[in-house]
């Protein structure tokens, strides 16, 4: 199996799980160094996985990438699109400017589905048990975070591409579904002042954000045979965000 974006926070989570569960595990980061630096991680966990390098934006390094699975394994059987370009621009939509639009999407929409694609062409088709496939999102494409245009656009992309595909490939025997999480405790959390973190945790009904742990057996489930009669849903994990109207400190 590959998840792309393995190399940091929730991707190693990912990663983590399913190569616990026995999978033979590829993941990819975008440069050299940042899945080395996943490699390293995972090896301090005792996980044994594979690193790739493949900017997923990239046409030609997603078919080199798949080269070398094909190389090594011979197969894959689950693809999970975690890579992730988080839009952080830090302005207002009035000042995003079209570039800044077009890498985010480059990431999270153009390039999922070509690693998507890819697996299906190389893998999935061809082979008597179909791949499953798995996309990561977030409750932002439904409710939307101020000053992340670009961001929350990319999501609500990704919500309907998994429709589509799931619409398309469901009777080649492909299933395609979707996480979509809310807040999940990242290293971006480790820098937050303590009243801004907990001001947060207030907006979750649970009391805290998601573990990338929590993530993984969403993804997990997603993959597994548990799941095999679902296709093109978007499974919401947020501690609850999504389900309220007002966090307790603002309700009225």
């Amino acid at each position: 199996m590959l998840v792309t974006g393995g190399n940091r926070n929730t991707g190693l989570d990912i990663v983590e799980r399913f190569a616990r569960e026995g999978a033979r595990t590829f993941f990819c980061g975008a440069s050299a160094g940042s899945t080395a630096k996943g490699a390293e991680a995972l090896a301090a966990r005792g996980v044994a996985a594979e690193g790739l390098v493949c900017d997923i934006s990239d046409a030609a390094q997603v078919a080199a990438m798949f080269d070398e699975i094909e190389r090594r394994a011979g197969r894959l059987d689950v693809l999970v699109n975690n890579a992730a370009n988080q839009g952080l621009h830090g302005c207002g939509p009035l000042d995003v400017t079209a570039d800044m639009m077009r890498e985010v999407f480059a990431v999270n929409v153009f390039g999922g589905f070509q690693v998507t694609r890819e697996a299906c062409n190389r893998f999935f088709l061809k082979q008597e048990t179909r791949g499953v496939v798995v996309f990561l999102s977030s409750n932002t494409a439904r409710r939307a975070i101020r000053n992340r245009t670009a961001y929350c656009a990319s999501k609500g992309a990704i919500n309907s591409l998994v429709r589509s595909l799931a619409l398309d490939l469901g009777p080649l025997g492909v299933r395609v579904n979707c996480c979509a999480p809310g807040y999940i405790h990242t290293e971006r959390w480790d820098v937050l002042d303590p009243a801004l973190a907990a001001r947060r945790r207030k907006n979750c009904p649970l009391g805290r954000e998601a573990s990338g742990a929590d993530i993984a057996g969403v993804v997990a489930f997603l993959a597994s045979d548990d799941s095999s009669n679902m296709t093109g849903e978007i499974v919401t994990c947020d501690a609850g965000c999504s389900c309220q109207h007002m966090p307790p400190d603002c309700d009225c």
